[in-house]
């Protein structure tokens, strides 16, 4: 910003931060492209004759060529933390979890009770679609059950 703004005042630049600022904002003859290159090219002899055959009084104007952008990976998906915590995946690639009722209120639950609860369950198959939107990279054998 303090750049743009010296350079709008026309104010002298240091010569470092000129030679910074002539590589980031090239002139724009620079940008342009050599009448010999494919994208400088004039219109074919054919392309003009189509051309002043439709529209006689239509001028010949350069044709648009598509502009292809290199399409990047992607944005990275986030894990939900508190489902990450929740749930785990055993060497089979099945999701396990934990049973509910192991938290409090433990001694009107008898012993064999109290065994069970504490132990990891899998995940209903019905439920996998949500876990799976939860945890976006977790290492699942979908065909495991």
């Amino acid at each position: 910003m303090a750049m743009s703004l010296s350079l709008a005042r026309g104010l002298a630049l240091p010569p470092r931060l000129q030679s910074l600022h002539a590589a980031k904002n090239p002139p724009r003859a620079a940008l342009a492209f050599p009448a010999n290159s494919f994208f400088g090219s004039p219109l074919s002899m054919a392309a003009a004759a189509t051309a002043t055959a439709l529209s006689p009084a239509a001028p010949l104007l350069p044709r648009s060529l598509p502009v292809v952008v290199a399409a990047g990976k992607g944005y990275k998906m986030k894990t939900h933390k508190a489902s990450a915590k929740r749930f785990r995946v055993t060497g089979t690639g099945k999701i396990v979890r934990r049973c509910a009722g192991k938290q409090h209120l433990l001694s009107k639950k008898n012993a064999k009770r109290r065994k069970r609860l504490s132990k990891m369950v899998q995940v209903n198959k019905s439920d996998y679609s949500n876990v799976m939107g939860a945890l976006p990279y977790l290492k699942v054998n979908k065909k495991a059950g």
